[in-house]
């Protein structure tokens, strides 16, 4: 692929990953935002519909992978980083909503800041930042 190519791609897919962070709160249900916004270690969890919430976080991290494996395709351009990375989303997706309903469904009682953090790795893209320097150090050492 021509290097300007792959430069106009990694901007669009990058501002594609800033759009999705800019109207999350417009375009997905998910009132924890404001929640952890505010002085959560004093307020009640506010009233949940746990099932809207899993599937508009299922919808936010389904578009958040798919840039990041785009993005991982523009860089790279190699069918076995990219079902590797498909693979890997998909798995630390269904082990990490599977703990964070969890967590919902005990309100917290364990504490705050594991909910937080998990919730952050399924709402934004931080994989992606796990991903890239992995196998561009894969690339590296394969020479």
């Amino acid at each position: 692929m021509n290097t300007y190519i792959k430069i106009i791609l990694l901007v669009i897919l990058f501002m594609t990953l800033f759009a999705i962070r800019g109207y999350g709160n417009t375009l997905f249900y998910d009132p924890l935002i404001a929640y952890f916004k505010n002085d959560y270690l004093y307020m009640y969890l506010p009233v949940l519909d746990t099932w809207r919430l899993v599937v508009n976080m299922l919808f936010r991290y389904t578009l958040n992978s798919l840039v990041t494996l785009g993005i991982i395709w523009v860089l790279f351009e190699r069918k076995d980083y990219l079902k590797f990375s498909g693979f890997f989303l998909m798995l630390a997706f269904m082990i990490l909503i599977v703990t964070f309903v969890l967590l919902l469904k005990n309100d917290f009682e364990d504490g705050y800041l594991l909910p937080f953090y998990i919730r952050r790795f399924i709402i934004h893209p931080l994989f992606l930042l796990l991903l890239l320097p992995a196998f561009y150090y894969q690339k590296l050492s394969n020479r």
